[in-house]
């Protein structure tokens, strides 16, 4: 069997600012950005050596049928940085952190040795999602 990751999705609630965010601070492509259905927006960004992988930025509660109630809940959870995550891989975490902190992305944590086997470091993206950035140790 042969089954692969093709797309992830995160909510944002501001899709220039992520954009930006995921085109300057981490140098994703943008690969479809598509506004349909009124106000309702996604955008497809994923990094130049992985085109078959795709993070797609959404609306948070994204689905048309989900109450007020819950589309409201879910802009909270967004807004305290609780509703996602996106954890990438590079072969030099330092220098990574050096150039998305010069973006002035919000840094959640340097980078640092961790018992797992990586070296690793933190940020929030402009809507709150978590994006952690490891290397593997040798």
């Amino acid at each position: 069997m042969d089954v692969r990751l093709q797309h992830c999705f995160l909510s944002v609630d501001d899709h220039e600012k992520a954009i930006a965010f995921y085109r300057d601070a981490l140098g994703f492509e943008v690969r479809n950005d598509v506004k349909a259905y009124g106000t309702m927006r996604w955008t497809t960004m994923g990094p130049p050596s992985q085109p078959d992988v795709s993070v797609v930025l959404e609306p948070p509660a994204a689905d048309p049928g989900i109450s007020d109630a819950d589309r409201e809940a879910l802009r909270d959870l967004l807004a305290k940085g609780l509703l996602g995550r996106l954890n990438l891989t590079t072969a030099d975490v330092d220098a990574v952190f050096d150039h998305v902190q010069a973006t002035g992305a919000e840094v959640v944590q340097e980078p640092m040795d961790q018992a797992y086997g990586v070296r690793d470091c933190a940020f929030r993206d402009p809507a709150g999602n978590l994006i952690r950035i490891n290397q593997p140790r040798r």
